[in-house]
C-alpha cells in the first residue's frame, strides 16, 4: 500500500476493486487517506482523502455502490460522530448527515429488508461502552434512532442472518447475545455463549449457521450499565485469548461448542471461501505477539486444521474477498507493534 496502516477498513466495491481507508500509521496518528486495490493489475493507487482522519470506523457497502464511513476514533482517541460517503465513480469523499452519538469500535450491518444500516454498540466520547443503536437511511442520508440493546458492548460481532434478522454476539465481559428484528426495530434476547468472548469473528455458514472462534475470553466490560455489577451472561474471571470456537443455530436460538482453532487467536479475520470453508488469518496471542499462522474450518468435517503461513505476521489486518476467490491480506501490526504496508493474497 502507499502507506503503512493498522485496523483500516476494506470495502469490496461494485467493480471489484477493494477500498482500503483510514487506520493508524507508523507514528501512531489517525489516517485520512484511502486507496484503491485493483485486482486485475494487482496494484494500490491513491484515491480521494476522507473528510477526517479515522480508525475504528466502520465502512458499509450501500445499494448503489456508495459506502458510507462512520465514527471511530481521531487522533487525539477522541470517538466521532461524524460520517461521509464515497462516490467510486469520483472518486471522492463528502460529509453526510451525523450519527446521533460519537462512536468507535462499534459494528455496522446492511439491512436486507430496507438498505438501512444498522449501527450497533462501540465506546463514546468518555470511552464509555455504548448500548444504543441506530439506523443510516441512504435515501435521506441521515441516522435515527432506533432500539437500544440488552447490554452495552464492545469488542461484539454483528451478523446478518438469512432469515433478515442481525445477531449481535459477545463483547468485552460478555457472553450474552440478542437478535435486532428491523420489521420491530427491537433486541431480543438469544441464547448465551458457551465463552464470553471480544474480539472474535463471527461467520454466517452456508449452512445458515453462525461460527464464532476466538477472541479474548473474561473480562468486565469497563463501564456495564448496572454500574459494574454483573448481570446473566457476564463474567470477571479473564482468562487471555482463546482458542475455542462455537456455532449459533438461528432455528434453535443456541449456541454449542464445537472442537478449537489450532492456535489461539484475537484480532484475527475470518473469511468465507467459495468452497463453504472459513479462512482464519493472523491475530495476536495472549502476550500480544502477532501470528502467521492461518486455518481453515471445514463446515461438512466440523474442525479446523492448519492452511498455508502468511508471509507477515499480523494482526488488526483487513481480509476481503474478492470476486477471483481470493482473499486480500493487507496491512496490520506485525512484532514489535511495528505497522504495516505490504499486502498479500490468499488462492
Amino acid at each position: 500500500m502507499s502507506v503503512a496502516r493498522f485496523e483500516p477498513s476494506a470495502t469490496l466495491l461494485d467493480s471489484g476493486r477493494v477500498l482500503i481507508a483510514g487506520g493508524i500509521d507508523s507514528s501512531y496518528a489517525a489516517l485520512g487517506s484511502a486507496e484503491l486495490y485493483d485486482p486485475t493489475a494487482g496494484t494500490f493507487t491513491a484515491t480521494g482523502s476522507m473528510t477526517a482522519a479515522r480508525v475504528g470506523h466502520t465502512a458499509t457497502l450501500l445499494p448503489g455502490g456508495m459506502v458510507l464511513i462512520a465514527g471511530g476514533f481521531d487522533s487525539s482517541q477522541n470517538s466521532l460522530a461524524s460520517a461521509e460517503l464515497y462516490d467510486p465513480v469520483a472518486g471522492k469523499f463528502t460529509a453526510t448527515g451525523g450519527m446521533k452519538l460519537a462512536r468507535s469500535a462499534h459494528r455496522a450491518t446492511t439491512l436486507l429488508s430496507s438498505g438501512m444500516v444498522l449501527i450497533v454498540g462501540g465506546v463514546d466520547q468518555s470511552h464509555a461502552t455504548i448500548k444504543n443503536a441506530e439506523l443510516y437511511d441512504p435515501v435521506a442520508g441521515t441516522f435515527a434512532a432506533t432500539g437500544s440493546m440488552n447490554d452495552a458492548r464492545s469488542g461484539h460481532t454483528a451478523t446478518l442472518l438469512g432469515s433478515g434478522v442481525v445477531l449481535v454476539a459477545g463483547g468485552v465481559g460478555l457472553a450474552s447475545a440478542e437478535l435486532y428484528d428491523p420489521v420491530a426495530g427491537k433486541f431480543t434476547a438469544t441464547g448465551d455463549l458457551a465463552d464470553a468472548r471480544s474480539g472474535h469473528t463471527a461467520t454466517l455458514l452456508g449452512t445458515g449457521m453462525v461460527l464464532l472462534a476466538g477472541g479474548h475470553g473474561g473480562g468486565v466490560a469497563a463501564s456495564a450499565s448496572d454500574g459494574g455489577l454483573l448481570d446473566a451472561g457476564e463474567i470477571s474471571a479473564d482468562v487471555g485469548t482463546l482458542a475455542s470456537a462455537e456455532l449459533y443455530d438461528p432455528s434453535a436460538g443456541t449456541f454449542k461448542a464445537i472442537g478449537s482453532m489450532t492456535t489461539v487467536r484475537e484480532d484475527h479475520t475470518a473469511t468465507s471461501l467459495p468452497n463453504g470453508m472459513v479462512l482464519l488469518v493472523g491475530g495476536h496471542d495472549s502476550g500480544q505477539e502477532s501470528i502467521g499462522s492461518a486455518e481453515l474450518y471445514d463446515p461438512n468435517a466440523g474442525r479446523f486444521a492448519a492452511a498455508s503461513s502468511m508471509t507477515a505476521r499480523r494482526y488488526g489486518h483487513s481480509a476481503t474477498s474478492l470476486p477471483s476467490g481470493s482473499v486480500l491480506i493487507a496491512g496490520g501490526w506485525t512484532d514489535a507493534r511495528a505497522d504495516l504496508a505490504s499486502a498479500e493474497l490468499y488462492r
